[in-house]
Parts: structure tokens; C-alpha cells; sequence
């Protein structure tokens, strides 16, 4: 019996906890302990009683009743509520441990999901992910999703799923890779990120997603089959040589690319709603009225067909993404001040 209720579902602990109380009320009524069965009096006085925490406000006043709640009232509540605080603690417990272990089913919406795990830099890149989401007017969950045997880095930070693969429905629905917004791919095996970012393509056409490649070759063949993902192949090499050549280019960059210090460069997408900006008056307004600097567009948001140092005849249209360098990211942005002479 006692193997029973320990390991008892629910609905056995809600029959026991009913039992129990029709039970004493029946056994108080039949001792004319009136004050203790009045209305709302009794499920008041029963849980301070069951849970030991006796205000005294109430109490039996008959010999019967004295021994009804010492002999049944009492021991009776305490078994019962030891037994629902346990079960309350054995199940916060379970999934706590699960969402450690990543073996939840999330329910997000317009999330960023990072797919790939590369210790170190994985954590960097989470850091980084992290400070600049504080930066935004709006803070996305953020999910990572892993094949390696680990647990959470970050734990009540951000959201983890592991899975056994990450083309597998079943698996990355757990993740809801169908509804993040941004979909971030860095894995150790090139391969792997190539049909990871083929199969959230299929998943999920609409998110923004960049894919981390070590072989520069294999970006021209993805973007190939899917040309809205975003590659970011190793530029270690180019920044070497540019450093050699150019004296601070490296510092430069890294100062473009950190959001701990200096400048940053930042992108923003212009609103369906705003109407055609020439260039001139967008370069000079933007470091007029928010101190920062235009420095590009890509037409529809198409990084393929970027334009870097655009000239000041040409114009930008609503859907273009706009980049800047500015000291902290831009996020009220009066549009039609921008267009102004």
C-alpha cells in the first residue's frame, strides 16, 4: 500500500484528499462540532489543520470531537499533504531536469534559434546574441539546439532542445524550428550545416538564416538551392592579409563587429509604409538627427545584391535594408524626418 500511493497518480491523491474530507466532516458533525463544519469555516480549518499550521482560531470543543482530530483529522492530513507537497516537488524537480537535459517540447514564436554546438564558441556566440537583444526594443527567446551530450549552458538564461538529428521532424519540432525568426547554423562538420540549413529552409522559407561555413566553397553551392540564406564563410585569412597591407584595419573590424565598445554597424529594414529616400538626404539626416553613418543598402533585403558606398543620386525604397554605423542600435526611427531637406 505504501509502494501504492507513492507511486499514485494524481486522480488517486484527489480521491484520497476527497475521501478525507467527507470523511471528517461527517465525523465532526457527528460529534456537533457545529463552529468547525459552518460553511467555508471547514475547508478553511481542515487545510490549516492538514498542513500542521493551526492558527487556533478554531478547534474541537467536544471530547469527541478532541479525539476525531487527534486520532484521524491530524495524522490522516498530514499523510495526505506530505504526499501532494512531495508529488508538487518531485514534479518541479522532473522538468527542471528535463529542460536542463534539453528533453522539453517548446511552444515559441519569433524566436532565435541557434543549431550547432562549438563550445567555446558557441558560448561566445550566445554571449554576443545575448547583448545584442538587450540593445532591441523587443527581446526574442533565444533556443539552442544541439546533437552533443551536454546540458544547458546557460540555464534560465536561454531555452535548450537536444536531438538525435537536425532534419528530423519530429526532433527540431521540439525546438519549433517552423516558427523562429532568425535561425543561426554553426556546426563543426560543414557537411551537417549544409543539410541542416537545407532542411530549415523547407521548414521555415521566411526566417532570416545564416549558416557558418569552414570551406568557402560550399557557400556558392547552398546559396545555389537557397539563395535567401545568409553564408558567413572564414575571413581570417582576408583580415590577415588586410591588416599587412593596411596598418589597424583588424582593430577597425573588430570594433565594426563588437557591441561591448566604440562603434558598431547595425541594419534595419525600411518600412512598406515610408515612401522613396534619396541617399543624399538619408546620409546626412541619419548622422544629423542620430549620429550615425550610412554605409549601405541591399535592395529587398537581398544581401547577394548588396551596395556598399552607394552614390548620393541613387535611392532607397520601402523593403530595403539599410546599414550604419552608430554607436548602439537605432530602434525609433523617424522615417519621414530622414526624407526631409
Amino acid at each position: 500500500m505504501l509502494q501504492y500511493f507513492a507511486e499514485s497518480r494524481w486522480y488517486t491523491i484527489v480521491g484520497a484528499t476527497a475521501f478525507y474530507a467527507v470523511t471528517s466532516y461527517w465525523l465532526l458533525y457527528a460529534a456537533n462540532e457545529n463552529d468547525l463544519i459552518a460553511n467555508t469555516d471547514f475547508v478553511y480549518w481542515l487545510a490549516v489543520t492538514a498542513s500542521t499550521v493551526g492558527y487556533g482560531d478554531l478547534s474541537p470543543v467536544t471530547p469527541a470531537g478532541k479525539l476525531i482530530v487527534a486520532l484521524y483529522v491530524i495524522p490522516l492530513g498530514l499523510s495526505i499533504f506530505a504526499m501532494v507537497i512531495g508529488r508538487i516537488a518531485a514534479w518541479v524537480s522532473l522538468t527542471w531536469k528535463k529542460g536542463l537535459l534539453g528533453m522539453n517540447s517548446l511552444m515559441l514564436n519569433n524566436h532565435i534559434l541557434v543549431i550547432g554546438w562549438n563550445e567555446q564558441r558557441t558560448m561566445l556566440l550566445l554571449d554576443l546574441i545575448l547583448k545584442e537583444r538587450d540593445a532591441m526594443a523587443e527581446r526574442p527567446d533565444i533556443v539552442l539546439c544541439v546533437k552533443a551530450d551536454i546540458t544547458n549552458p546557460m540555464p534560465g538564461v536561454i531555452e535548450f532542445v537536444k536531438v538525435d538529428s537536425f532534419n528530423k521532424d519530429e526532433d527540431m519540432d521540439r525546438a519549433c524550428v517552423g516558427t523562429a525568426r532568425t535561425i543561426l547554423i554553426d556546426n563543426p562538420q560543414d557537411d551537417v550545416t549544409m543539410t541542416t540549413a537545407l532542411y530549415c529552409t523547407k521548414r521555415n522559407p521566411d526566417a532570416h538564416q545564416v549558416a557558418y561555413f569552414n570551406d568557402d566553397s560550399l557557400v556558392s553551392l547552398l546559396q545555389d538551392h537557397c539563395p535567401k540564406v545568409e553564408c558567413t564563410p572564414s575571413v581570417a585569412i582576408e583580415m590577415l592579409v588586410k591588416a599587412a597591407f593596411d596598418p589597424g584595419s583588424s582593430m577597425l573590424h573588430h570594433d565594426l563587429l563588437s557591441i561591448d565598445e566604440g562603434q558598431a554597424q547595425f541594419s534595419v529594414k525600411i518600412p512598406q509604409s515610408c515612401s522613396a529616400i534619396s541617399v543624399a538626404k538619408l546620409f546626412v539626416n541619419l548622422k544629423r538627427k542620430h549620429d550615425a553613418i550610412f554605409i549601405g543598402y541591399a535592395p529587398n533585403g537581398l544581401v547577394k545584391e548588396m551596395v556598399v558606398n552607394p552614390s548620393l543620386d541613387a535611392t532607397l525604397n520601402p523593403g530595403d535594408t539599410l546599414f550604419y554605423i552608430a554607436e548602439r542600435r537605432i530602434n525609433a526611427i523617424n522615417w519621414s524626418s530622414l526624407d526631409a531637406d
